[in-house]
């Protein structure tokens, strides 16, 4: 006799009911991932540190040309609903209170890795991309990088580059937004 393993996708829906029902709480550290709920990595205080930073250079930067969001989630479709560290978005008058944002609200958005850098290259950013989100920024700590991700497609991004120390970069949604690479990763050391 064979054992055939069937594994459950969760759907959104799933998932806020799961926290409806207090099987996961608001603060538990997880997200939904293709039907699977993921625990993330703690934040550790170089990556709370960095988010700090992007935060008060995007709200000066954007002012109210866009929402800018910290660890919120974004729904893409029925089985996932990541958490970014930091998203642009489309202004709205609700700040998205009767839903969450989807992939056509997003500007821009940005991954924070101090440990999860290639979690966040093999399965976050190409999710992205097949979901049509047009901008995405890994700020990886540990190699002093920003990857910039354009041109989604569903085999993923067509446009990668890879910035250091001493480069400045701008969001496509706001290329007069010039940003040091030097301030985005914070002092060496």
């Amino acid at each position: 006799m064979s054992v055939q393993i069937v594994r459950h996708k969760f759907t959104v829906d799933d998932y806020h009911r799961m926290v409806q029902a207090g099987i996961l709480s608001e603060d538990d550290r997880v997200e939904l991932i293709e039907g699977e709920i993921v625990t993330m990595s703690p934040i550790g205080s170089r990556h709370a540190a960095c988010v700090k930073r992007l935060l008060r250079l995007f709200i000066r930067g954007v002012g109210d040309r866009a929402i800018v969001a910290a660890q919120d989630p974004i729904r893409l479709g029925e089985h996932s609903e990541p958490q970014p560290d930091l998203s642009l978005l489309k202004p709205r008058e609700d700040f998205y209170a009767s839903e969450h944002p989807g992939p056509e609200d997003v500007l821009l958005l940005l991954e924070v890795a101090e440990t999860s850098a290639e979690y966040d290259r093999k399965v976050k950013i190409p999710l992205y991309a097949r979901f049509g989100i047009k901008e995405v920024w890994l700020i990886d700590l540990e190699a002093e990088t920003v990857e910039v991700y354009r041109e989604p497609s569903w085999e993923g991004y067509q446009e990668r580059k890879v910035l250091g120390r001493g480069e400045v970069i701008s969001p496509t949604a706001f290329p007069e937004l010039g940003l040091p690479v030097d301030e985005a990763l914070g002092p060496t050391g």
